[in-house]
């Protein structure tokens, strides 16, 4: 018989076909008895490898919906009637506590195909990553080495925290070794962790506003009170701290989202105001390595000199965000209970990858992604710059700056269900970008984020003619 079924390339193959095959035997399209095509004739009307059709027939199997009769053929078990219905589960009397039944924190709806243009933040150009040398690495480790098979330290192996510290020491100016790393699942459980650490339930946060919102919810699920705190064309505003504070998260060498870098003397005012009020900075260095002019600025870490500052950053953006791989630079007093705060989360991340970006570290790989991925993405930002400032100079201000994945703009006089407005316009068009407020609690000037991070080069013009005609420019 020839049995027709549909796949969607974007799901699971095998999977979909496991659940038409039941599908069709619950409605009666095939009865009992039935014999169904072998494993090799499907797959190949079907265009799959015949391990996917196989994979699904054992799972059909193993349910009792099929059985195979050696030498015969696949057939049908059970006939319609037979076939139990998914189980519903029943509501329960649990109630989650108040944080999680706000509608805030959301989470982000990822979608299966991407936006025409696509001016979203924080979305590096995966199609530039040079995945056969990755691909190598891993496939190396998993069978070279058994420490990649067994549970490991909840720091992070040794051999990726002395690659990234010689790494941070020649990008960033850190004098730090390996003993003072602690290798998280990203920035956002490093800052789930020093919550852990460092905050009581009621402790006062403070963080910039407009910020980054996961970590902003991380604080606020271990019971902190979080303070927004103005951003100015200098970065956070010291002298708006709340005295209280007990944690300061900030982005000083490029600020989410506005994309400001502090000043020295600002810096200095900080790092200063958290030793007199005996407090933590989380300092979120987490895109300056794509850095398009002007000098670098030198981490908070570096001017820190009574271990109040805790230095943070990931791998998303110069690599890729699936791979979850962050670290938090620790002063000694805390290293050891952000250790076992890591082994209690979920003892460590995946050993393979840990020692595959080592070697990609090691190798000079990853210094050699981050310098081509720079000069692509400068022409990307350039571009965006160049045509804000000639056709929506009228309707935008934008913010200088000179690092990171994103530019941000001022509205002249729009207002903030105006722009709420021009991003609903725009997405029908096929662009897809942020308004400031997105990432803000409080209230901010009202404004746009444009990201270059997943929208090529020659796809821009046509994006920003698209919201040029929403903006009526």
């Amino acid at each position: 018989m020839d049995l027709h079924l549909s796949l969607d390339e974007g799901q699971g193959l095998s999977r979909q076909i496991y659940d038409q095959v039941r599908q069709a035997i619950a409605h009666g399209r095939l009865p009992g008895g039935t014999q169904l095509p072998s494993s090799r004739q499907l797959a190949r009307s079907l265009g799959v490898a015949r391990n996917t059709v196989a994979a699904a027939f054992d799972h059909l199997v193993a349910e009792g919906y099929l059985h195979a009769r050696p030498g015969v053929g696949t057939f049908v078990s059970v006939d319609a009637d037979q076939v139990r219905p998914p189980r519903q589960l029943a509501d329960s009397a649990l109630v989650p506590v108040p944080l999680w039944r706000r509608p805030t924190p959301q989470v982000p709806v990822l979608r299966s195909t991407r936006p025409q243009f696509d001016f979203r933040v924080g979305i590096p150009d995966e199609s530039r990553f040079p995945y056969p040398t990755w691909r190598r690495q891993v496939d190396r480790c998993l069978r070279r080495s058994t420490d990649a098979a067994m549970y490991n330290d909840p720091a992070g192996p040794i051999e990726l925290r002395e690659s990234v510290a010689r790494h941070l020491a020649v990008s960033r100016g850190l004098h730090i070794g390996p003993a003072d790393l602690i290798v998280t699942n990203g920035v956002q459980q490093a800052g789930s962790l020093i919550a852990q650490v460092l905050l009581e339930p009621g402790d006062v946060v403070a963080m910039e506003e407009p910020g980054y919102p996961p970590v902003r919810r991380a604080f606020e699920a271990a019971r902190a009170t979080v303070v927004g705190v103005p951003v100015d064309d200098h970065g956070l505003v010291v002298d708006q701290l709340p005295a209280r504070a007990k944690v300061v998260y900030v982005t000083p060498a490029h600020q989410f989202p506005l994309g400001v870098r502090m000043g020295l003397a600002r810096r200095t005012a900080l790092v200063h105001w958290a030793s007199t009020h005996n407090a933590a900075v989380i300092e979120d260095d987490y895109d300056t390595d794509f850095r398009y002019g002007g000098l670098p600025v030198d981490p908070l870490h570096t001017l820190d000199g009574g271990g109040r500052v805790l230095y943070v950053g990931s791998f998303s953006k110069t690599m890729l965000p699936s791979l979850r791989v962050g670290y938090c630079v620790a002063p000694p007093r805390v290293r050891e209970a952000l250790r076992r705060a890591r082994f209690v989360a979920d003892w460590h991340g995946t050993t393979a990858t840990h020692l595959a970006l080592a070697r990609f570290i090691d190798e000079g790989t990853l210094a050699a992604h981050i310098r081509r991925m720079r000069r692509e993405y400068k022409q990307r930002r350039d571009r965006i710059a160049l045509i804000l400032d000639r056709a929506f100079s009228q309707q935008l201000e934008r913010i200088p700056n000179a690092a990171g994945l994103h530019l941000a703009a001022w509205t002249r006089a729009a207002s903030q269900e105006t722009v709420a407005s021009w991003i609903a316009a725009a997405a029908e068009r096929g662009v897809a970008l942020h308004s400031i407020s997105d990432f803000a609690d409080g209230e901010v000037r009202p404004g746009v984020v444009l990201g270059f991070g997943a929208i090529p080069v020659d796809r821009i013009d046509d994006g920003l003619r698209q919201l040029r005609v929403v903006l009526g420019t």
